[in-house]
């Protein structure tokens, strides 16, 4: 069996091998290669022993990762898998001697490794399915479910729909289809960006994965082999979005302990063994910590436990819940139920049929075994045919379920079965079809989703084209139109009365072109004003209960923030006919006169910086070291920051594409940095200037143009296969 690496001008890797599971391997050591430090970050964070070397701030996230059991469900769908589907397991157990062979020279090339004395261990057969579902299982924003118990029991049950919006960690994106009858080739169009939080190295990976059954180009999720989100066959193409379902439930559990171990109350009003054992969480620089693992029939239990809510976790902080009921000796937890755990399934089969699509049909076929985490999908062939469903498994339970967490001691909140999936007939219409995390497609899967202004912009400047190009794609990328302006500028018109100055700036905002260009001192204006009403409303004393952390592991925090709660639903706050007996109109006032008396003089881009996370900070670093930019959290641009917190935009556009149907050398794509996670590297940050100005790399698929390199660039480990590592 032979395998041969090629990589573009930017560093892209080109792999070809005689077998798809040759493929696999190769695909594991050449990103063992370009992600060793990343991938062992990863896998450390599904086994929740990342603060072994990342020290206390990675504690949290492990405390949660092992509570709610990511690498047991990881191990249980793989055992699953090899007994459903032995062709994927082996396919996936290619990719992960692939890994195993190139971490020890990639860890080599890494200087992560050296700074927190690291070293390269050992990836296991399920690895892959464990850093997939550490990936995704906040997607689906379960901690919302927290935010809206309380927002309704301070505020009342039309806090739900008032707060309702994009959350300030949920994940979206944008994508359009364009069919050939809007194109100047005649043939569709796919394009699109995923909003995730900007990572350096970078959530996705641009490869090229070439065998006798396939050759594809698309965006892969480093740790995970094969390209499950953004793909071209070369007939056939697909692109994905968040479809901000609701699929995981939190149970309030009353939990008690027994000389026996720990029992929870079940809706037949008996108690029942719960299964229990302790792990300890080693922290870099401080001393262990010793924590319960504790799952009841419904699932972990992630906070809380036999001594209230408040025990058991690292965080101490007081609030919502409690300690022994004194009725039943019960005390209060909340478990998590996710599909994973209890289908033992996260999709894995999907891949591998993916990769050998010729056809929106193969493609559809495929996506029957997606699972988690649930998508839109948009998909178009060389022969005309489109697509347009959901991908993935929501079940079916009481509305309760979807809007908060529901006593696991009553009746009526189990799960029957799996909702019915999704699709648009037509797949387009008038040509086009759009997708940005909007009600639409999804809507009887969901509770919350994005505003529309992305899906509406997206929509109108698609309508006015009707002979697309690839080439005309970057600028519906790059649009920085902001659609939910005009709540706030329509109460600034509405004042009288200003100062000087205020009457100014209120006459300038409302005379801009609601862009958030980068070189715009008057979107840094509106965004001042924005910020300061924001911070007036959520010093309101009605929103006082709201502010106090509740005790809630600090992962799930968030979620619960006010800021971020305020700041993204202010549109809705500021339309509403009442809110709470505030006076809006007094907040927009105060706001515009204090900015007023001291109004940015620098554009939007000198404090709307990028605030990419990395696990290992750079040292010294301060937000000035990273480039300014355009757009805004509701522009086609989406470069999310904070209003009322911070400018600083921590999500944005993890990758852009363009996939051409007529011609696949036409395609076009980007990173926010580059192919390379190594610091310094020559392609560690090279792709960064193209993504700043919208433009976007092309791709190469004729082998004459890539540059090869040795089959094997790197050293192949001489461990022992059956060996495991926590290390």
């Amino acid at each position: 069996m032979t395998t041969e690496t090629y990589r573009d001008a930017w560093g892209i890797p080109h792999l070809r091998a005689s077998s798809a599971r040759e493929l696999a391997r190769a695909q594991g050591r050449v990103t063992a290669h370009d992600r060793a430090w990343q991938l062992e970050v990863e896998r450390h964070r599904a086994q929740g022993t990342s603060a072994s070397f990342l020290g206390a701030e990675a504690l949290s996230w492990d405390v949660f990762a092992r509570r709610a059991r990511l690498e047991d469900t990881a191990r249980r769908c793989f055992a699953a898998l090899e007994h459903r589907d032995p062709e994927t397991t082996d396919w996936v157990r290619a990719y992960v001697d692939g890994v195993n062979e190139g971490l020890p020279a990639g860890a080599r090339r890494a200087p992560e490794f050296a700074r927190t004395g690291l070293a390269a261990g050992r990836w296991q057969p399920w690895t892959p399915l464990g850093v997939w579902l550490g990936t995704h299982i906040l997607f689906a924003g379960f901690p919302a479910k927290l935010w809206r118990e309380q927002a309704v029991r301070h505020l009342g049950p039309d806090a739900v729909g008032l707060f309702a919006a994009d959350g300030p960690a949920t994940a979206g994106s944008n994508g359009w289809l364009v069919t050939g009858d809007r194109t100047a080739t005649g043939h569709a169009l796919i394009a699109g960006d995923p909003h995730r939080f900007i990572e350096d190295p970078g959530v996705y990976q641009q490869i090229r994965l070439a065998c006798p059954e396939f050759d594809v180009i698309g965006l892969a999720v480093p740790g995970v082999p094969g390209i499950a989100h953004f793909g071209h066959t070369g007939t056939a193409a697909w692109a994905i979005t968040n479809a901000m379902a609701d699929y995981q439930d939190l149970y309030r559990e009353r939990l008690r302990r027994t000389g026996a171990g720990i029992e929870s109350l079940s809706p037949d009003g008996t108690w029942h063994r719960a299964t229990r054992h302790t792990e300890t969480v080693h922290i870099a620089g401080e001393p262990p910590v010793e924590i319960e693992v504790v799952e009841t029939p419904r699932g972990p239990v992630i906070a809380g436990g036999p001594e209230g809510l408040d025990a058991g976790d690292e965080s101490r902080t007081g609030g919502a819940g409690g300690g022994p009921d004194p009725a039943d000796g019960g005390a209060e937890a909340l478990a998590l139920r996710y599909p994973p755990r209890v289908t033992e399934d996260l999709g894995f089969s999907a891949l591998l049929p993916l990769l050998r699509s010729r056809t929106v049909a193969d493609i559809d076929r495929a996506l029957d075994a997606w699972a988690e985490p649930v998508n839109v999908v948009q998909a178009a062939d060389t022969a005309g045919g489109t697509l347009h469903r959901v991908a993935g498994r929501v079940p079916v339970r009481a509305q309760a379920n979807r809007l908060h967490p529901v006593p696991a001691w009553e009746p009526g909140h189990e799960w029957q079965g799996t909702h019915e999936t999704p699709y648009a007939h037509p797949a387009t219409e008038d040509g086009i079809a759009v997708m940005a995390n909007a009600r639409g497609l999804a809507t009887p899967l969901g509770v919350e989703f994005a505003p529309p202004h992305r899906a509406a912009r997206i929509r109108a400047l698609l309508d006015a084209g009707r002979a697309w190009t690839a080439d005309g794609m970057p600028a519906v990328h790059t649009d920085t139109h902001l659609g939910s302006a005009a709540p706030l500028l329509d109460h600034l018109a509405a004042l009288a009365g200003l100062t000087p100055a205020a009457a100014a700036l209120r006459d300038r905002l409302l005379a801009w072109d609601r862009r958030m260009d980068a070189d715009s001192t008057d979107a840094a204006a509106y965004a001042a004003v924005r910020g300061a009403v924001v911070r007036r409303l959520v010093a309101h004393p009605v929103f006082a209960p709201l502010t106090a952390p509740p005790a809630y592991p600090d992962v799930l925090l968030p979620w619960l923030a006010l800021v971020p709660r305020i700041g993204h639903a202010l549109e809705h706050l500021l339309r509403a006919e009442d809110l709470y007996g505030i006076d809006r109109a007094a907040a927009v006032r105060t706001a515009l006169e204090e900015v007023a008396a001291a109004p940015p003089a620098a554009p939007w881009s000198a404090t709307h910086r990028l605030a990419p996370w990395r696990a290992l900070p750079t040292e010294p670093y301060t937000a000035a070291d990273e480039p300014g930019l355009a757009g805004d959290h509701d522009c086609v641009l989406c470069t999310s920051a904070v209003p009322g917190l911070t400018d600083r935009a921590a999500r944005g556009p993890a990758a852009r594409y363009v996939w051409d149907l007529a011609d696949r050398d036409n395609s076009r794509w980007v990173v926010p940095f580059g192919a390379d996670g190594v610091p310094g590297a020559p392609h560690h940050r090279d792709q960064l200037p193209l993504w700043l100005e919208g433009e976007l790399a092309p791709v190469v698929t004729d082998w004459t143009l890539l540059t090869p390199e040795p089959t094997d660039p790197t050293e192949p480990t001489t461990t022992d296969p059956t060996e495991e590592s926590d290390d």
